[in-house]
């Protein structure tokens, strides 16, 4: 389904009144976080927000509205534990894999002879966020390096990148298809200009795309560009909203008409089932189905037709269908897998369809985006990294009870390694692309509104700064343990009293919602929903959420149970031995092997699970992720399957619910999802009565 080709920062001064004003209230405000069992360790609020040095920008015409709009690199601050997992993420792999991973170490992107295509490009996507939200000079500098070599080393044509032919992957990637790396750095670009405001970067963007547009018939986009054009458009849209150039869309529309035909691909779905080897291609790639999960929505702002606007819809149901997990995201290992919670899914197609979710928030604000983003952001990503961050798993399964190099898995098309810990298990795409989850999702947290107001999209412990109505300058602190505990506490601090709306996604799964503000009860708070709040603020003012978190059994394959609370997925917790195989700690490889047993069916009823399952809150760690630091525990009963055994290293066919057995009952341990390295998390259910 190919369509025919056609030939520093400038923060305002505030107030010494306003600072002072700030400085009194972090003492009476604790004592207030404490009482609404926020985190013992909750942070006082800054002293003054920090606004970014560039404006919020909303899409021209002729251009499609945008329900949202994101918000430049910088306006967000990651709070709590996401600021602990981002400084993790810095003590890792991302603050040090350049330093000796030969890839980056000598990638053509910074002049060497090195990988010259598409890693240097990914390993920049998530540094550049990451540096800028820790305000990292460490991390600053080493992002820099990157991109002053790529903007003075632009040639006189408009180009950009490595010269052809000189490195690693010269024939088999970099010389069939020169157009996708550039668009991964293109989107590396766009964040940096925002974060920092360098003059440099619009005129640089603007030479490359003339210079696209004047060879792109004679050298069309080609396999990975043409399944990923999207992720161009939205460079080109970012520079159309800043200069205007009707040739910006011309050029959208050129990549638009060289492209794979996503809508049509899910409006005539043909892979209702795991395929074959014989059967792979680039339509059916994990990550190329996560990257399109934007992509409709992204044309629809040039294209204006309604049915792009409502594909979106359509791949998520025949995604969910056929190929979805309890994670929330679509099976991939390394291609369309099925449902059995066995199969694995990229870790590159986590990151992407977490990206794209965010993309459709701002384009299209569904707040089911928001639900499915979280979903995605606090199960599938955190699981597949060892918990300091020095190694990742290529594939992460939903019940995985093994993670070793053992032939005969059932991959579609992955290598022996593909599940264990390490640096390059498989393939190294992951490894150079794994690093924009985290600082994207902190950096999507908050998006303006038309009405100059803030959406909170999702929640997770942050502060936004912004300019909202009539130009004022507000700060709003975000204190919470969520996902982990039920209540957000949102404290306003505008420079002067001003009206301006603030909209608060409710999630669809948090029946009997309530937000307060001041004290006072909001009506209409209806989950699925974002409620609105329009009134003047003052500083100091105070909204608060609380989010119900019952408990609930969602039914999966072969009719399996898992368990949620909120976003979280619950998983059983298992005894671990880590054998170090390859490679040199920090960064050396691991096989996770089980020291206790994993073939329970679960004892529950799905209508009243609170009847048989405990929950325990724990303190939120430094390393909430974990298991040791997980800060939830339930207990629950189950009954060992003595026919669910190992097969090839992993969990063989899941029993058909419900499943007797005459094992006696025992306790369970489980903790969420995220804080798991093995486990499993669809259960078959115990048949009534046990025996």
């Amino acid at each position: 389904m190919i369509r025919n080709r056609k030939p520093s920062e400038g923060s305002p001064p505030f107030s010494a009144g306003y600072i002072l004003l700030l400085a009194l209230l972090p003492i009476a405000l604790t004592v207030g976080f404490m009482a609404c069992h926020l985190s013992e360790q909750a942070e006082s609020p800054a002293v003054a927000p920090k606004l970014p040095p560039t404006a919020v920008y909303w899409n021209k015409s002729p251009l499609s509205s945008n329900a949202f709009a994101t918000l430049p690199l910088g306006s967000i601050k990651p709070r709590g534990w996401l600021k602990r997992q981002l400084e993790i993420q810095a003590n890792g792999l991302t603050g040090h894999l350049d330093e000796f991973w030969p890839d980056l170490r000598d990638s053509g992107w910074i002049g060497g002879t090195g990988e010259s295509w598409e890693r240097g490009p990914y390993y920049l996507d998530g540094l550049v966020p990451l540096a800028y939200l820790l305000e990292d000079q460490r991390l600053i500098d080493k992002a820099k390096k990157w991109i002053a070599w790529t903007i003075e080393h632009q040639r006189a044509d408009g180009r950009i990148g490595p010269e052809l032919g000189k490195a690693k992957y010269a024939t088999v990637w970099q010389e069939s298809d020169t157009w996708w790396p550039n668009m991964i750095m293109l989107k590396v670009l766009t964040q940096y200009q925002e974060a920092t405001s360098d003059p440099r970067v619009i005129p640089v963007m603007e030479r490359y795309f003339d210079y696209q547009s004047k060879l792109l018939s004679q050298a069309p986009l080609k396999e990975w560009a043409q399944h990923r054009w999207a992720d161009e458009v939205l460079s080109l849209v970012w520079l159309y909203n800043r200069t205007g150039n009707p040739k910006l869309l011309d050029l959208a529309r050129q990549l638009h008409e060289q492209s794979y035909d996503w809508q049509a691909h899910f409006a005539d779905f043909k892979y209702p089932r795991k395929v074959t080897k014989k059967e792979v291609n680039l339509h059916s790639h994990v990550v190329n189905n996560s990257m399109a999960i934007k992509t409709s929505a992204v044309w629809w702002q040039v294209s204006g037709d309604e049915s792009d606007r409502k594909a979106i819809y359509q791949l998520q149901e025949q995604l969910d269908r056929y190929h979805g997990q309890a994670t929330g995201i679509h099976s991939g290992d390394e291609h369309y897998a099925g449902l059995d919670p066995s199969q694995g899914t990229e870790l590159c197609a986590v990151v992407e369809a977490t990206f794209s979710l965010e993309q459709l928030l701002a384009v299209l604000g569904d707040p089911a985006f928001g639900d499915r983003l979280e979903r995605i952001t606090f199960n599938a990503l955190p699981a597949a990294f060892k918990k300091d961050m020095w190694a990742h798993q290529y594939d992460q399964q939903v019940n995985q009870v093994m993670c070793s190099v053992l032939p005969g898995r059932n991959w579609t098309t992955n290598n022996p390694d593909s599940n264990i810990f390490g640096l390059e298990p498989n393939f190294g795409c992951c490894t150079a692309n794994m690093h924009q989850g985290w600082p994207k999702f902190a950096s999507h947290l908050w998006m303006a509104t038309r009405e100059g107001g803030l959406a909170a999209v999702a929640y997770a412990p942050s502060q936004v700064s912004a300019e909202v109505a009539n130009g004022v300058n507000v700060a709003i602190v975000e204190d919470t343990d969520y996902p982990f505990r039920d209540r957000v506490r949102l404290t306003v601090y505008p420079t002067a009293p001003s009206k301006f709306p603030l909209v608060l996604r409710v999630p669809a799964w948090a029946d009997g919602a309530m937000i307060t503000v001041q004290g006072q009860k909001e009506a209409g708070v209806k989950p699925g929903t974002f409620h609105t709040i329009s009134r003047e603020w003052k500083s100091g003012d105070v909204a608060e959420l609380i989010f119900p978190m019952p408990l609930k059994v969602t039914r999966w394959y072969r009719d399996g149970v898992a368990i949620n609370r909120g976003p979280l997925l619950f998983s059983l917790a298992m005894g671990e031995e880590w054998k170090q195989i390859k490679g040199e700690v920090p960064h050396a490889d691991w096989e996770v092997h089980p020291t206790t047993a994993w073939n329970y069916a679960l004892v529950i009823d799905p209508e009243k699970p609170e009847d048989s399952l405990s929950l325990e809150e724990r303190p939120v760690a430094d390393a909430p992720f974990s298991p040791e630091g997980a800060p939830l525990r339930m207990k629950a009963k189950g009954r060992k399957v003595s026919e669910w055994k190992l097969v090839a290293g992993s969990a063989g066919p899941l029993p058909q619910s419900p499943v007797r057995t005459n094992e006696p009952e025992e306790d369970l341990t489980l903790i969420p999802y995220g804080c798991t390295n093995l486990r499993v998390t669809v259960f078959p259910q115990a048949a009534s009565g046990g025996k």
